[in-house]
């Protein structure tokens, strides 16, 4: 008796698995099968030897089959997924479904096919705002994505290899996940099966409201590993909105390179935990600059939006409409400071490079308490990075306390909040003298192209 109670009880506990039906029925007919044509002249694909699908070449691989005719003149075909967001004819997708495309066809449910036109396009998001011309069709409903939880159940919808209608499901995986080259999205991560063909799909949640776009999978072999990718439906929505109006996206920039906070360098900035993004280059004449951002600077805030780690901020200025007066929350020498910034608007910049000079015979002096030999900078090398000061590391001996290379510039060393800009060898030197063996601090590394700060946490003999 007491072994059937406790198996009936077990069996009461049990929770079924849900039961899709009704979302596929109900939300279905609003997602639509897109393919597109364009003439291969036009775009000429890099072909690594030995592999021959295109889907291959990538590591964080857009999911568009293309097949591709050798003829000159020949057409390339792809295929995507697509939802309809109003009655007349306005469908959601992924500017990489549609990029290039001399022509777009849009199949139904209903199997009718009509043409598209691209309203407009956002690469950095990777969404695109495409047109039919029809009316009183039916549309998806909207979810919140800042609802979902780890582990709930979402379904996708779309046409993996050319099959209409396909449904899968799993659950979210992560949520604000940052992908490479992708600042401005923080997406969600799944383990809905997506394949090619899935792109601009939609991601439900139980409630049949969309709250994401499939739009990456991970995959080594070119087909789903576990791993797929969705744009949030908010981040998405006023992507289309700036695209309806305008037929572009404006975005807010302020004009820094920043990087993490990690616990050494909280702890080296007198910051009670790794939080914000610090500052490691501000671009002169910027609107950082104006607002008197400076390098080392932590910025813990903007617009009224905590910046709990450095892929936060890109996003939050990025979603910050150009001329918009903002304040910010930096961390500087041990304090929390209030400034107010004028963002300025996105666009493509090319940042000056610091060359090493292979040729020239650096100034040598003996290694110093890090595990480096140091040089001051020549007047050339001076003129050349565009730097008022700075050392040069000439050699890195083995067992050296910081992750330091050949070339590498110190700018300055930052230790309990307190920064000092690095001029000379003997007061580097002076500097690491006057600090205990298992200090730690950090040091503003000029690396080629880039600045950044690195953490370092204790010190070795010099010589």
């Amino acid at each position: 008796m007491c072994l059937l109670g406790l198996g009936t009880h077990a069996f009461a506990q049990t929770q079924a698995l849900p039961d899709f039906t009704r979302l596929v029925e109900q939300q279905g007919p609003a997602v639509v099968n897109i393919s597109t044509k364009q003439e291969v002249k036009r775009r000429a694909l890099p072909r690594i030897p030995g592999i021959g699908d295109d889907e291959l070449q990538e590591f964080f691989r857009r999911f568009m089959p293309r097949q591709q005719n050798p003829e000159p003149r020949a057409e390339s075909r792809s295929l995507g997924s697509g939802f309809i967001i109003s009655p007349d004819g306005y469908i959601l997708t992924n500017a990489h479904v549609v990029e290039g495309a001399d022509e777009i066809d849009v199949r139904f449910t209903d199997k009718r096919e009509l043409k598209a036109k691209v309203i407009g396009a956002d690469r950095r998001s990777d969404v695109a705002l495409i047109k039919v011309d029809a009316s009183r069709l039916p549309v998806v409903k909207f979810g919140d994505p800042s609802h979902l939880r780890v582990g709930e159940w979402v379904v996708a919808i779309g046409s993996p290899f050319g099959f209409d209608n396909t449904v899968t499901a799993g659950i979210v995986s992560g949520k604000g996940r940052s992908l490479p080259e992708e600042n401005f999205v923080p997406f969600i991560q799944t383990d809905v099966p997506i394949n090619p063909g899935n792109s601009g799909g939609p991601l439900f949640n139980m409630k049949g409201e969309v709250v994401g776009i499939n739009s990456q999978i991970y995959s080594r072999t070119g087909g789903f590993m576990g791993l797929s990718f969705a744009i949030p439906i908010d981040v998405a929505l006023d992507v289309q909105a700036q695209l309806r109006k305008s037929g572009h996206v404006s975005r807010g920039r302020i004009g820094v390179m920043i990087q993490e906070v990690t616990g050494d360098l909280a702890q080296s900035f007198g910051l009670e935990r790794p939080r914000g993004a610090l500052v490691n280059t501000v671009e002169k004449g910027s609107p950082a600059a104006r607002a008197g951002i400076e390098t080392s600077d932590i910025i813990l805030s903007f617009a009224g939006k905590p910046v709990e780690s450095s892929v936060d901020l890109p996003r939050i200025v990025g979603a910050t409409r150009p001329g918009s007066r903002v304040k910010l929350e930096v961390w500087r020498n041990g304090a929390q400071r209030t400034l107010t910034i004028t963002v300025g608007q996105l666009r493509d910049e090319k940042r000056a490079s610091l060359e090493e000079s292979p040729d020239q015979e650096p100034q040598r002096a003996a290694a110093n308490r890090l595990g480096v030999v140091v040089a001051e900078l020549t007047p050339q090398q001076r003129a050349e990075s565009k730097l008022k000061h700075g050392l040069v590391v000439t050699e890195v001996r083995p067992g050296a306390a910081a992750d330091l290379r050949r070339g590498d510039v110190l700018l300055m060393l930052v230790h309990n909040g307190r920064q000092t800009e690095l001029k000379s060898a003997k007061q580097l030197d002076r500097l690491l003298a006057g600090l205990d063996k298992n200090a730690v601090f950090t040091l503003q590394v000029r690396r080629g192209e880039g600045t950044a700060f690195v953490a370092v946490a204790g010190l070795v003999d010099g010589g």
